[in-house]
């Protein structure tokens, strides 16, 4: 299958902040760049200007110093509303969707691979866990394509891209860095062919760990809504410390459940995506935290409203946290931070208890040691969908 793959030309599906990013990175390497968006307006313009009128535009006019400034996508990128024709004339398609939207696309998607006379890799910068419909349980995107193209597995391949990396630094062309998980093969292709035409530009590393890079880079931005809260409180500069060492301890339980392994977490996809994310006002979850608490009103839905008006594209970690905490109450699983995330944006409450909420999660932690033991190393190899801290109950209070 993998030798058989044309790498002169990709498909991004969803052109929006982060999908137009990379047509103009694949446009400046020479790739022939098919964006499939399903407003046939959307398309004509973006043929006709070379500029996408919903995403990114504005912001690089700001960041540029006025539109006559702002790059022009390549000419060798098209924007049509024909999947048909976008899914059989290339190899390689880059999902640039969200994850509750990945369902239904999918379901367009599978009629289409199926009756295409060749192969199929689809590209997953994904960032998002949803909960499977026929087990409940918590999936990543490559768990969640597997589980709908079970029928097909011998005709497509899945490989993740993961952080850190920011929709404005690929598009200017800065110096940036990806994960790609998956396949060996397949994901060496991808990096070779797709993504290393300038290195100074866009670079990557190779991880094994699929499903790990897909749970840290979705729980990160959980956090990430947190510190943006938390930077819009008087709590001085020393808890964002204690907030990033903490929610390691979570993210990396639960990547274990979900079938990855502890060590993504220590990967730039995990520590590496997780800083940035935290740090920079470019990350759309970090400003999402801000403006939740700035215009904050009690009532976390009409909250959530106004914040989406201000911020260009959809933020992860909201949909993220309600997934993870059904997860978290099914399972028993004691996570204070992923707790905390899921009160403060969804819970009826008060402004001025947002605070206490965070420093309880932080500093009252019923963990008191910062390493896992030996045994612990041992049970959480043997039995990971058993051996981890309970919410409640006798294994609540057991550290090992």
């Amino acid at each position: 299958m993998i030798s058989s793959l044309d790498t002169s030309r990709i498909a991004i599906i969803g052109p929006g902040r982060l999908g137009t990013s990379f047509a103009y990175k694949f446009g400046r390497d020479n790739k022939r760049v098919t964006l499939y968006y399903h407003d046939a307006d959307i398309c004509r313009t973006i043929n006709r200007d070379h500029l996408n009128p919903k995403h990114l535009t504005e912001d690089l006019a700001r960041r540029l110093g006025g539109m006559d400034k702002v790059p022009r996508l390549s000419s060798k990128v098209h924007a049509t509303n024909d999947l048909e024709r976008v899914i059989e004339d290339n190899d390689f398609i880059f999902l640039s969707i969200t994850m509750n939207r990945l369902p239904e696309l999918l379901n367009y998607l599978k009629p289409l691979i199926e009756k295409k006379v060749g192969d199929t890799c689809l590209i997953s910068p994904i960032k998002g866990l949803s909960s499977d419909e026929i087990t409940k349980e918590l999936i990543t995107p490559s768990q969640l394509i597997n589980n709908n193209l079970y029928n097909l597995k011998h005709k497509y391949e899945v490989v993740c891209i993961g952080g850190p990396f920011f929709d404005m630094d690929i598009t200017l062309g800065n110096p940036v860095c990806v994960t790609v998980a998956g396949n060996k093969r397949t994901a060496n292709i991808i990096r070779e062919e797709l993504i290393r035409f300038n290195r100074r530009e866009l670079n990557s590393y190779y991880n094994f760990d699929i499903v790990g890079v897909e749970a840290c880079g979705s729980l990160k931005n959980i956090i990430a809504n947190i510190k943006g809260v938390t930077d819009s409180l008087d709590l001085g500069d020393s808890i964002p410390g204690t907030i990033f060492a903490r929610s390691g301890v979570e993210i990396r339980s639960l990547s274990k459940l979900l079938g990855g392994s502890f060590q993504a977490f220590h990967s730039q996809a995990g520590v590496g995506d997780m800083y940035v994310t935290l740090s920079s006002v470019a990350s759309k979850n970090y400003r999402y935290g801000n403006y939740f608490y700035e215009l904050y009103s009690g009532n976390p839905i009409e909250t959530h409203l106004k914040v989406l008006e201000r911020i260009d594209g959809t933020p992860e970690g909201p949909n993220t946290i309600r997934n993870v905490h059904k997860y978290l109450e099914k399972k028993n699983m004691y996570s204070p931070l992923f707790h905390c995330a899921y009160k403060i944006f969804n819970d009826v409450g008060h402004k001025k208890d947002i605070a206490e909420q965070i420093i309880q999660a932080c500093q009252f932690d019923k963990r008191t040691k910062e390493f896992i033991g030996p045994m612990s190393r041992i049970l959480y190899r043997i039995l990971p969908n058993l051996w981890y801290r309970r919410h409640k109950g006798l294994m609540s209070n057991m550290e090992m």
